[in-house]
Parts: structure tokens; sequence; C-alpha cells
């Protein structure tokens, strides 16, 4: 048992930083209030190999790990969110193609993401269908050598700069099981029919392309097929076993983050005489917000470091993104507070950070569908 990251890791970990600190405290308030894509700071990750880090070399990607990814991430969260977001959401859904493209799909549409001519996202969410992803309605209906696509997405990464998208469709409605109805699917987002409006006025992560998307008559061809008809809620359960890994990730980035931020102000701001981080009180909530993000990452890098060695732990998975991402909110609640008043005003970093926490409960697995599968794994079915 050996919990030190290696000479290679530790590498990765400071080259992140580097380029985080050094590309996004600059553009990050401007990017954040007027929901700017962050484009040139995208290009320049592409460059340095800090997108995709999961996908092998074969199919352009940089040939690391989920843990390396989840390293980097945690650096860009640390800095800032929004930015730290889109960067990971421009390779979100390669898994799906890793684990059941065909070699042909995994060239043809992962190489293009590191050539800078490839974003892509994962349209699953509906108006009537979030966490319960088996009632999708979306519709492709076999039309010869075609499937045809009709139905809407909302909430969706990527939905308006994406050039493909894997789409999590209808196909098999009169299947008895409600987990062999659906299917993932390739589209590409300049086929006609496909529309994507930009979801303006999110809480946060604001720099990030979030969009609803429509599907009218789309046609794309049979080859497009991700996997196996009839398969694609299986196949889902597998991305959110790994996807879910690297946004725990974001988690501890976003409460690390935090905590820098109220420990830098704790140390300059005085009150009654002394610096604020003087008093016990602010001492003990210092030493609890450590602990918390300390006991995350190490669940957070378990959980990635099984997924690198073949060992994908659902139930751990599932524990880290509940624990990590409800340590963000908890921590960033905390740092806010021991900013007092001037953390309520977004020249100062920590308010954009409480704004972005809370999605981190929601997204990739709501708290309570977390909870949900962790007892399930404990418990059986009953």
């Amino acid at each position: 048992m050996d919990f030190t990251l290696s000479k290679e890791h530790k590498d990765i970990q400071k080259a992140a930083r580097e380029f985080a600190v050094g590309e996004f405290p600059d553009v990050a308030r401007e990017f954040d209030l007027n929901e700017t894509f962050p484009k040139k700071i995208l290009d320049k990750a592409r460059k340095l190999d800090l997108v995709g880090l999961f996908i092998p070399e074969a199919y352009g990607g940089p040939g690391l790990g989920f843990l390396e990814h989840a390293l980097v991430l945690e650096e860009f969260w640390k800095i800032d969110p929004g930015i730290g977001q889109q960067l990971c959401s421009v390779s979100f859904g390669a898994e799906e193609l890793l684990l059941f493209g065909t070699e042909e799909q995994k060239t043809k549409y992962l190489a293009p993401i590191f050539t800078g001519k490839a974003i892509m996202g994962f349209a699953i969410t509906e108006p009537d269908a979030g966490s319960d992803t088996a009632a999708v309605a979306t519709t492709a209906v076999r039309d010869g050598d075609d499937y045809v696509i009709n139905g809407s997405k909302v909430m969706i990464g990527n939905g308006t700069v994406g050039t493909f998208m894997l789409v999590f469709c209808l196909t098999n409605p009169d299947e008895k099981s409600k987990t062999a109805r659906h299917s993932v699917i390739i589209v590409e987002t300049d086929r006609e029919g496909y529309k994507a409006d930009k979801m303006d006025g999110k809480m946060g992560l604001r720099c990030s392309d979030t969009a609803a998307v429509y599907f009218n008559n789309v046609r794309v061809p049979k080859e497009n097929l991700l996997g196996k008809e009839g398969h694609g809620f299986i196949q889902l359960m597998h991305f959110f076993d790994r996807s879910r890994a690297y946004v725990a990730a974001h988690g501890v980035g976003l409460a690390q983050g935090a905590l820098d931020q109220a420990v830098k102000h704790v140390r300059g701001r005085k009150q009654f005489g002394r610096p604020l981080g003087a008093f016990q009180a602010t001492q003990f909530k210092i030493a609890e917000m450590a602990t918390k993000i300390e006991a995350a990452r190490n669940m957070v890098y378990k959980s990635a470091w099984l997924l690198d060695k073949g060992m994908a732990d659902t139930k751990l998975t599932a524990m880290a993104k509940l624990y990590a991402c409800h340590v963000a909110v908890t921590v960033v609640d905390e740092a806010l507070q021991l900013h007092g008043g001037y953390g309520y005003f977004n020249d100062y970093d920590i308010e954009r950070f409480y704004r972005a926490a809370k999605v981190l409960e929601i997204y990739e697995g709501t708290k309570e569908v977390e909870k949900i599968i962790i007892s399930r794994e404990i418990l059986g079915k009953l």
C-alpha cells in the first residue's frame, strides 16, 4: 500500500497548476460575468496535453489514466471552477467511445479532440428525465440504413460549441425491461435538423457552454450507433462509474481553492487588534475544513486509481462523488463566512466559488442518487 504520488504524477500536477495560475486569474471573473467561452485557454490546454488525459495515444490522447485526469482537474478547479469545467467537458463522454466504440469510431471521433478540430458532449438529460434516465423519450427510429432522431435535451454541455454529441435515445420502446430500451448514437452537430440554444443565467460555471438541444428528423447512418442497440442504459452506468471519479475531483479542487482563499484572508484581515486567524474559533474552522478535504481527496484518488487498475468500484466511486461534492459545498460556505461581508461581493473570488459549488451535488448524479447506489451496493436487492 503506497499513498505517494509518483514523480510523473507530481510533474503533471505541477504543470496543471502552473497553467491554471498563469492563464485563469486574469480572465476568470470577466468570463464568469459575461458567460464567455474560454476558447484560447482551451486551445492552449490541448497543446499541453491537459485535456482528456485518460484517452490512449492510439486515438490522439495523452495516454495516461483517470488518476492523472483527476489530478489535473483538481488543480484547475482550485483556481477557477468555470474554466476547469469547460476544460473537462471537451472530452466528456469519451469513456463511452473507449469502452464500446469500434476502432473506426475511436479514431474518427477522439483524435480530432486533440488537434483542435473537435469538441464533444453527452446529451442525456431531458425536461422530464433528469435522474430517471430510463425515462428518456428522445427517439431514434430505424429507417433503412439510418436512424432518424426526434426529441429534445436540456442542460447539455457543449450543445452550441460541440462538433458532435453522444445522444442517449429511445430505440426499443416495446422492450419489457426499462433498462433495455435505450441506445447511444453519435450525432454530428452540423447535421440538418440539429439545433441548440445557449442556456444563459446559470448560477455558476457560467463560462462553460450549456444548451437546450433539439432534434428534428436528424438523420444519421446506422454506423453511428455506439455499442449495441438496446444496451444504452448499461453502457451509461459504466460511463458514470468513470466520470463520477473525476467529477468528485472537481469537488476536491473547489474546496481546496476555497480553503486557500480563506487562509489568505484570515492571515491578513484584522479584527479586535488581531488577525482573524489568531482566534481559536477560526483555527478550528480551518482545521475541520482541511480534514474534510483530505478525507475526500483520498477517496477520490483511490477510486480513480482503481479505475486505472481495471477494478472499477461502483460503490466507492459513488461515495467519492457524494462526499467530495458535499465537502465542496460545506467548505466554500465556511470560507465565505470567514470572509465576512467582503465575500458577498464578486471582486472576491470566493463569491464565484460559492455560486459554482452547488451544482456539484446535482449533476452527474444527485446526492440522493449516489445514496441510492451506495445503499443498493451494500444491501443488495430487497
